[in-house]
């Protein structure tokens, strides 16, 4: 049995827009999965139904031999510490220290006394350390998040997610923000801890060069309808028409911008 499997999940937004329309998809063990497809495609809110930051309005989202879409409240909290989630704006807390954003990944295991406190227990703090120095901001740790690149404030992102010890990995946009030297490092870095981990990766993106050189397979979605799935081997001219709705006309990454 896969890791993750979806079956028929669907989200309509209260302005009538169809985000998700019958989305089918699994994700093995060890498996780097891409999600393509223009703005409005639905791939930031299939990523966001699979930890539910969205519930979806139907449909089945099973991790791990877990239904996610049937869990209550405390439930789903226990569960989401399986899903590092990596964000495209990088969603830290500008105020506090690298450090303190990186322990903030605990928080989901933590007390409520702890977490008002940020009172972090010496095992965690000492494995922060090691994963900044693992994700290449060992020098930074002091530092507000507000005061680092946007390379760097997506390292933070990265090893707060693994500070949750997850079994999947969910990434949205992360090189949207970053010049295309850094996006590609961010996302070497990315691929390397899932390996060194074992973990699957689902990641949306724009850009097809990204999706080609990291990902095993491409999910391609349009209008909130999955129209391909196939390994990346496979995405060829007329896979990105398919997926886009118009011809690339020349280079293949430029139309996916």
């Amino acid at each position: 049995m896969a890791l993750l499997e979806i079956n028929d999940l669907r989200k309509t937004f209260p302005t009538g827009e169809k985000a998700l329309n019958g989305i089918d998809l699994s994700l093995d063990k060890r498996e780097i999965v891409a999600l393509l497809g223009l703005s409005g495609s639905g791939k930031s809110t299939l990523l966001r139904c699979i930890n539910r930051l969205v519930d979806p309005d139907s449909g089945r989202v099973v991790l791990d031999s877990t239904d996610i879409t049937s869990l209550g409240k405390h439930d789903l909290r226990k569960a989401r510490i399986q899903m590092g989630m990596i964000f495209q704006e990088f969603n830290l807390v500008n105020r506090l220290t690298v450090i303190e954003n990186v322990l903030s990944g605990t928080l989901g295991v933590s007390s409520l006394w702890r977490a008002i406190t940020r009172s972090f227990k010496k095992e965690d703090i000492q494995r922060a350390i090691e994963l900044c120095s693992r994700v290449g901001i060992a020098d930074h740790i002091t530092k507000r998040a507000d005061q680092l690149s946007g390379g760097q404030r997506q390292r933070v992102g990265i090893a707060r997610a693994l500070m949750q010890n997850p079994i999947l990995l969910l990434v949205d946009e992360p090189t949207s923000s970053l010049d295309p030297k850094i996006g590609a490092e961010v996302m070497e870095l990315v691929c390397e801890v899932a390996e060194e981990r074992q973990i699957p990766v689902l990641f949306s993106v724009h850009d097809l060069s990204i999706a080609r050189n990291y990902s095993h397979r491409i999910i391609g979605l349009q209008q909130g309808e999955k129209v391909f799935d196939e390994q990346t081997g496979a995405l060829d001219g007329k896979s990105i028409e398919h997926i886009y709705g118009f011809a690339p006309n020349g280079s293949p990454v430029s139309a996916a911008q």
